[in-house]
């Protein structure tokens, strides 16, 4: 039974001396067996190797722990209290099951019970490869050197497997904790797994070059919501992004380029901390009504067929008179009313939270009408990217108005714009 992870030993009697614990952790591998093949000693040992102690050090288990510290195991951290030497073996950075494993198998031996079905180990020195410094960046840039046996170092904080021609995530790299940059561009991939999401400390997802049909939904509501920053989808074969895309709220950086999206993100002003949006080369024809809102460094849309905006051409879904259900929805939004799923029933929430904001600044939800008008991009991002080939900056964005009287109030004021 071994265990690899940063390992810092504790002497408990120092502060007696008046003196101070100034060790810190090293990589280190822990061996639970017996002294040696022949010894006729009972009970089981640990030993602990490091890169400048490899011969290491021995202590005895059997009734000789007086404490397991076990609240951030999840986290790949334990201690372990022994009773003499009176000693804190606190360990730290170790993959969670292996970790699990070797605190079960420590348990057994201090309590001397059903040790002949522990797998141990024998207790010599540490190759130098064990006890090296955890590797936290790998590149496999082709197929050949894809490990198909082997495991990924738990300890990777950088990943990219790319041109190994991959048709899904390989499960081994969704247990990688510690993971902050996942590379797999240029592969086959066709679907993603909700459990991406598990990967708490992801910032940086590249995909691009592959052939995604669709962006997980669950994924928008998973820890990626709070930790991603970068998310590349270039190139893939994407049509729409799910209604709850925008709740990624931290992202920086948005690449969509080379798709087939239809439309961005209804919410897409809800991004508040993007600065870097690409979505050249998709069919998109408008803009989001809430495009308005973001403030961007950098913005490329070029090759995208918009339509010429023209406010006379529009679309009317208003209903008269108004339905009760969306009086009701309309007063929750304007008021500012608090609803969630445990309030109202779950589509109501749904439309709630797609809302269009009007003109005159009240809310309408099913009952609109709807336009588009001409923008300068430059009023939201400080660099554009030509729109056209033609040197155009303008592209359409959609507008919503609550009654007839805000859309003729609004049409008012644009012809008096024109005959100025």
């Amino acid at each position: 039974m071994k265990l690899q992870c940063d390992v810092e030993v504790v002497n408990r009697m120092l502060p007696t001396f008046g003196l101070k614990n100034k060790g810190k952790p090293s990589r280190a591998v822990l061996s639970i067996g017996k002294p040696d093949r022949s010894s006729q000693n009972h009970g089981l040992f640990l030993l602990i190797c490091t890169a400048k102690d490899r011969s290491g050090s021995k202590y005895k288990l059997k009734e000789n722990i007086e404490k397991f510290f076990t609240w951030f195991v999840e986290e790949g951290k334990a201690t372990v209290r022994l009773k003499e030497p009176a000693i804190d073996i606190c360990l730290s950075k170790a993959d969670t099951s292996s970790l699990k494993s070797f605190l079960s198998a420590a348990r057994l031996a201090h309590r001397g019970s059903d040790t002949d079905s522990l797998p141990l180990s024998s207790l010599g020195p540490a190759c130098a490869r064990d006890v090296e410094k955890p590797k936290k960046k790998l590149s496999i840039l082709s197929k050949k050197d894809y490990p198909l046996t082997s495991s990924f170092p738990f300890s990777l904080e950088q990943l990219q497997v790319s041109y190994c021609r991959l048709t899904r995530v390989d499960m081994r790299m969704l247990a990688l904790r510690s993971l902050r940059r996942l590379d797999l561009s240029n592969n086959h991939i066709r679907k993603l797994p909700a459990t991406i999401g598990d990967l708490r400390c992801l910032a940086e997802l590249i995909l691009h070059n592959n052939r995604l049909q669709s962006f997980p939904d669950t994924l928008c509501v998973s820890t990626l919501q709070t930790s991603l920053q970068h998310l590349d989808l270039s190139q893939n074969q994407l049509t729409v992004l799910p209604a709850r895309f925008c709740q990624l709220r931290h992202l920086v950086n948005l690449r969509l380029d080379a798709n087939q999206l239809l439309r961005l993100p209804f919410h897409i002003g809800r991004l508040s901390k993007l600065r870097f949006l690409s979505a050249a080369q998709n069919q998109l024809s408008v803009l989001p009504a809430g495009f308005r809102k973001l403030c961007l460094e950098n913005l490329d849309l070029f090759g995208n067929p918009f339509t010429q905006a023209n406010a006379l051409e529009h679309t009317i879904r208003l209903t008269f008179p108004l339905t009760l259900q969306e009086l009701t929805a309309r007063a929750v939004v304007n008021l500012r009313i608090p609803h969630g799923p445990h309030l109202v029933p779950f589509q109501v929430c749904d439309e709630l939270d797609f809302c269009k904001v009007c003109d005159c600044g009240r809310a309408c939800v099913n009952s609109f009408i709807q336009t588009a008008v001409g923008m300068n991009l430059h009023l939201v991002s400080h660099t554009v990217v030509l729109v056209d080939s033609m040197g155009g900056t303008e592209a359409p964005v959609q507008k919503h108005f609550c009654s007839l009287g805000c859309y003729c109030e609004f049409m008012d004021g644009c012809v008096q714009r024109d005959l100025r």
